[in-house]
């Protein structure tokens, strides 16, 4: 076991293949996969889940922006890497740099960026953002009848190379009569536009399944799919799914760094906002809402060590918080879960105290974290960010 006696997440690899071999097995090999790592990985490390899943097979890798992009190109990463947001017309030279396909956001911005690249003089990898019902960025049918005309006429634009195609569903990921059918129309929208462009012999990757529509919507799955926290081992319904197997790959830990009583009737924490009901045995933990353990679990929330579920007590701390371990012989030096792993606490249930969504849950998780790979169950690799 990795012993920093502060905070780290365990982050296995072995799971995050897994994962990936599951989505593989839901698409087949006629369809590529782009791995969604933005976020640094959804917390669990861009760098080393990248080129984890590279070597798995990945065919595509979706990144937010453009310094997610240059990461991944400085981390050995070879495939093709698309910025599914904005980049600052100033940086069109940075893309073509490190050979990233930029997202073309709406006429506006597929103008100004053609015309900084002919500026420059080369032509850039794009692909085209179609907005079907999101309301968020990418191309919209505004009632002129010029949505597919414009879109064709970027196809021969000398200086933007259209590879791709794609759009987001709002509501994949809710399981409901009325989620389907918005997302059904979402994809009909989609589908006019690239049935035009197929018909004018276009080849160009179509996609639109993100993790809960991978899973979901098999015949959309078209040229490629976007899996995200899919990958990492969670639903993105934040319910048990039964169409695919997932291993959660984070484990989030920490260290007993203290141990002492508490007499009956003492207050704990900021605020005093818990008063011992009777002598206890407090456990002081280097973990807080600075490490992404959200201070909202304060009084509420649990850990997991020694074999025991022992509760959070008092007002989480900027750096630390306190553990109930009077039913725990708990000693300085021991491990503490959070969440993950073998541990009986999910992501979810952290999730649904907090009021929130596992996503947000493990993109928190902070860059002073060190994260921990492990293979096999053994230790390969400890990333600081702090160093």
């Amino acid at each position: 076991m990795y012993q920093l006696k502060r905070a780290w997440a365990e982050i296995d690899l072995d799971a995050v293949e897994h994962n990936y071999r599951e989505v593989r097995r839901l698409t087949g090999d006629k369809v590529k996969i782009m791995a969604v790592v933005k976020a640094n990985a959804y917390g669990h490390g861009s760098s080393q889940v990248s080129r984890l899943l590279e070597s798995c097979g990945a065919d595509f890798f979706g990144v937010s922006n453009l310094m997610e992009g240059i990461s991944l190109r400085r981390a050995g990463v070879e495939k093709p890497v698309l910025i599914l947001g904005y980049t600052p017309l100033d940086s069109v030279r940075r893309l073509y740099e490190f050979d990233l396909i930029q997202t073309l956001l709406d006429r506006d911005y597929a103008r100004l960026l053609a015309e900084a690249a002919a500026r420059e003089g080369f032509t850039l990898n794009t692909h085209i953002k179609l907005d079907t019902g999101m309301n968020r960025i990418g191309f919209r049918d505004e009632g002129d009848g010029e949505l597919i005309s414009e879109v064709s006429r970027l196809c021969y634009h000398p200086n933007l190379k259209v590879s791709g195609i794609f759009t987001h569903f709002a509501a994949a990921d809710e399981e409901t009569p009325q989620a389907e059918a918005f997302t059904r129309a979402q994809h009909g929208r989609f589908m006019e536009v690239c049935r035009v462009l197929e018909e004018n012999a276009y080849s160009l990757d179509i996609h639109c399944c993100n993790s809960a529509a991978t899973v979901f919507y098999p015949e959309f799955h078209h040229s490629m799919v976007r899996p995200g926290i899919i990958l990492y081992g969670c639903s993105p319904t934040g319910k048990p799914l039964k169409e695919i197997s997932l291993k959660p790959a984070m484990k989030l830990m920490s260290a007993v760094e203290l141990v002492k009583t508490v007499k009956k009737g003492e207050k704990i924490s900021y605020g005093c906002t818990f008063e011992a009901p009777r002598d206890m045995r407090v456990a002081s933990v280097p973990i807080g809402y600075a490490d992404g353990y959200p201070r909202s679990l304060s009084n509420r929330g649990f850990a997991f060590a020694r074999d025991k579920i022992l509760p959070i007590v008092g007002r989480i701390c900027m750096d630390q918080l306190m553990l109930d371990a009077s039913e725990a012989n708990v000693k300085p030096g021991d491990p503490v879960a959070f969440f993950g792993g073998d541990s009986p606490i999910e992501i979810e249930t952290v999730a649904e105290l907090t009021n929130t969504i596992n996503y947000e849950i493990m993109c928190g998780v902070s860059r002073r974290v060190q994260r921990v790979y492990l293979r096999g169950g053994q230790i390969c690799e400890v990333e600081d960010y702090t160093l």
